[in-house]
């Protein structure tokens, strides 16, 4: 259990064990996430990415994205596409 205490302004330093298990880095942004009558520390990062996750779940399989070749095969053909727009002229 790590402990903190507030200074007059009402800053808190995050001792450095939870900062590493947060993934904190400094100019990082935090979330206050209230849970009843108690309050969860998140890292802001980690819930927007996990958020992100959740809401793109099932929209490869929508599109017929089915394995991992199926993203390298779509990579290299927007690759393809874009050399070819940018080079349209070039001979």
């Amino acid at each position: 259990m790590d402990m903190a205490r507030m200074s007059s302004k009402g800053q808190v330093t995050i001792p450095v064990d939870i900062r590493r298990k947060l993934g904190l880095k400094e100019g990082d942004k935090v979330i206050f996430l209230e849970k009843g009558s108690d309050v969860i520390l998140i890292n802001s990062n980690r819930l927007a990415f996990a958020e992100f996750q959740k809401e793109m779940m099932g929209e490869a399989e929508k599109t017929g994205v089915g394995s991992e070749q199926d993203v390298v095969d779509l990579v290299r053909e927007a690759r393809r596409k874009l050399w070819g727009e940018r080079h349209e002229g070039d001979v």
